[in-house]
């Protein structure tokens, strides 16, 4: 309590001394204007020295339909000497650059609001004026100075671990839109209880995550790949600071494909560019008609960190893990035979920009969904390759390899060493992820291997203590879903 009353007496202070220097542009302004006025008026006077001046007109003038006033600004410029209407001009770009750094300086306000401190202090530097650069403008310096103090004032992984080993990495399936159709008695309801997420669940996560101070983070800063003084490239623990007590995490959702076996089951269909031009879904309701909302994971945290942008490290969202077979996204770009396939292809490539731009991530969830510890290097080799060709020609480049059914290529707990690592680390992949009931995590010089927890049905109703440290289960759990039935 303390430290954030502290804090918020530190904004005030920071909020007076910025408002004290923007009233003090102010009245600069004003007395540049006054001037101005005095110097006209008297010039007026002193070439008509019989004229009596009406005050009366000049209030009558001030209450003119505001229609008139551009006509009436001509008119008076028509009538000002070159020196008199160099000084109006000048105090009108006085003016609008004023106005400008106001708006400046809240721009880089924004950024800090998910701890982009560097980012909002550059934007400030990068400031240049009629005379200058930031440097000559008190309100730039100033709010620079504050910026710096704030940025002072945040501590490595929020103060709540002392490694990167520590934070928690998080993943979903689908979530189920429709608790009646995915859970009505057929044969795959009892996969859809174990493995899935309801929308009321994810919403009811993602607020006690948030409440109890826990920060979405990209993995990639999570652990980062620097060149040392020999020029070799190794990877290094991220340094993330953040406000005294938040909580460092990472998300995934695997299987973002929307397969044919859960249409008709109360899932979204596919994602798609609203037009808002911001990412949402589709699904197909029982009479073909399609409608669009937040159906699953992508809109709903785009929205969640919309309102919260202190859940968001930089504008981090999370991981969207791709198998091929049914091709992407809800796009059925595995089929060429397809007479949408050179369309759906295009779509794709549009929808995965719009997700990065956005703060989501790719992975390879491998190409077909096997096991990779029980194929073959052979096997893994021409899945993988099909996957960069099918896949990742659409949503780009990615480094980050969610494993199947989150079983690892090896198990191992030293170096990766066999001919499967060596063949997946040149086909571009850093990032390797399996599955396990609590954080665990290796960085290594040459890659990043890290488990992730499953917030699921089975998690939820065979595990309940497994979750103990991140939710209240009571409060979590969907009312509508089925009592565990494997």
């Amino acid at each position: 309590m303390a430290q954030r009353n502290g804090s918020r007496r530190r904004k005030r202070k920071s909020a007076k001394r910025l408002g004290l220097i923007l009233l003090l542009e102010l009245l600069l302004l004003i007395i540049l204007a006054g001037s101005y006025y005095m110097i006209s008026r008297n010039k007026k006077n002193n070439n008509d020295p019989g004229k009596v001046v009406d005050n009366t007109q000049d209030e009558n003038d001030n209450t003119e339909d505001n229609n008139s006033d551009g006509g009436k600004k001509d008119n008076e410029e028509e009538n000002l000497s070159p020196e008199e209407l160099e000084a109006l001009q000048e105090q009108e770009r006085i003016l609008k650059e004023i106005a400008e750094r106001e708006e400046l300086i809240e721009e880089a306000e924004k950024l800090t609001l998910s701890y982009d401190y560097d980012g909002a202090i550059e934007m400030i530097k990068g400031y240049q004026g009629k005379e200058g650069g930031y440097e000559v403008y008190p309100a730039l310096v100033n709010a620079i100075k504050d910026l710096e103090a704030k940025k002072e004032s945040l501590v490595l992984y929020g103060g709540s671990y002392t490694s990167v080993t520590q934070f928690n990495h998080i993943f979903f399936h689908s979530l189920v839109a429709d608790n009646s159709k995915a859970f009505d008695g057929d044969y795959d309801s009892k996969g859809y209880n174990m493995y899935m997420t309801t929308i009321y669940e994810f919403e009811k996560m993602m607020q006690s995550m948030y409440e109890d101070g826990y920060v979405l983070v990209s993995v990639h800063d999570l652990a980062k790949q620097v060149t040392d003084e020999n020029g070799k490239t190794k990877f290094v623990p991220g340094e993330i600071y953040l406000p005294p007590g938040k909580k460092p995490f990472v998300l995934s959702q695997d299987d973002v494909n929307y397969y044919d076996y859960m249409q008709g089951d109360g899932f979204a269909s596919r994602i798609v560019i609203g037009e808002d031009g911001k990412p949402t879904c589709e699904m197909v309701l029982d009479d073909g008609s399609v409608v669009q909302g937040p159906f699953d994971i992508v809109p709903i945290l785009d929205a969640f960190v919309e309102e919260h942008p202190d859940f968001s490290y930089k504008g981090a969202k999370g991981i969207l893990a791709l198998t091929g077979y049914e091709g992407a996204l809800g796009y059925r770009t595995n089929d060429p035979t397809s007479p949408t396939y050179e369309q759906d292809r295009e779509t794709v490539k549009e929808v995965a920009r719009v997700l990065k731009e956005n703060g989501w991530e790719f992975a390879s969830h491998s190409w077909g969904h096997r096991n990779m510890l029980e194929k073959s290097f052979q096997f893994i080799k021409n899945d993988t390759e099909r996957w960069l060709e099918e896949v990742g020609s659409l949503v780009g480049d990615t480094d980050i390899l969610i494993f199947p059914y989150g079983v690892d290529i090896e198990t191992t707990m030293g170096h990766y060493s066999s001919d499967k690592y060596h063949f997946l680390k040149e086909a571009g992949f850093n990032y390797f992820h399996g599955v396990d009931s609590k954080p665990w995590m290796h960085l290594k010089d040459d890659y990043v291997r890290m488990t992730r927890r499953p917030l699921d049905g089975q998690a939820m109703l065979q595990f309940p203590e497994r979750l103990q440290d991140l939710f209240n289960l009571e409060e979590i759990i969907d009312p509508e879903r089925p009592s565990r039935d494997w």
